[in-house]
């Protein structure tokens, strides 16, 4: 079986051809409509596992994925706290905004290093790492996901086609059921939408019981 410049075998599902905006659309409806929802559920309850625990989350990726990372990590730290002022908030770090050391790792040791570098200064037993990779086989990436597991980390990988080794490095992995790396990529984005407004209500939900509680207290 052949693989893209990526090095990500096609996906067992039909590929999907887009020449025209209705043909993209088309397809991101079939992807969506074909999501293991279920394993989203599973992030998020993960996700809030470290964050009862006080856990640090790391988040990195290529590109796109990059982007993503970041701008989860946004979501994490602020997004949740946005209506309501927590007095716990999400540990939430991406590898990627650190762009001084992302260069010095890959001008003075190997592109490849640029995450499990910082990671090996940062992680602890029992954090989490939250990997993107459409293709699932970004040697940045798996070698950071190789070294959490040596750290005691719990992974979690985002990733497209049909997973890639990153699949086997992660403790939870949701694949998102695509060949095409646009849809992948939008997918990822609502998953991190879907697991951030779903975190924020269950917070916000924690937080006017707690204040029940206090008004009935003072009654």
């Amino acid at each position: 079986m052949s693989s893209n410049r990526n090095g990500a075998k096609p996906c067992a599902w039909p590929r999907t051809e887009i020449f025209r905006p209705a043909d993209y659309f088309t397809g991101l409806t079939e992807v969506l409509s074909n999501l293991p929802v279920g394993r989203v559920e599973q992030i998020c309850d993960a996700l809030l596992r470290a964050y009862d625990d006080g856990r640090r989350i790391f988040l990195f990726g290529n590109g796109g994925s990059a982007s993503l990372a970041s701008h989860f990590a946004c979501d994490l730290g602020k997004g949740t706290t946005a209506r309501c002022n927590h007095a716990r908030r999400f540990r939430a770090i991406a590898l990627t905004d650190n762009i001084p050391m992302m260069t010095a790792w890959a001008n003075d040791s190997a592109y490849e290093d640029i995450f499990v570098e910082q990671l090996r200064n940062l992680i602890e037993a029992d954090d989490l790492v939250l990997a993107i990779s459409a293709s699932g086989n970004s040697p940045n990436v798996l070698r950071a996901l190789e070294a959490a597991g040596e750290a005691g980390g719990f992974r979690i990988g985002l990733t497209g086609f049909q997973g890639g080794k990153m699949k086997k490095l992660c403790e939870l992995c949701l694949i998102v059921p695509s060949d095409n790396m646009q849809l992948i990529e939008d997918v990822h984005l609502s998953v991190a939408h879907a697991v951030f407004t779903t975190i924020r209500h269950e917070l916000e939900g924690r937080a006017a019981g707690a204040d029940l509680k206090v008004a009935s207290a003072a009654r």
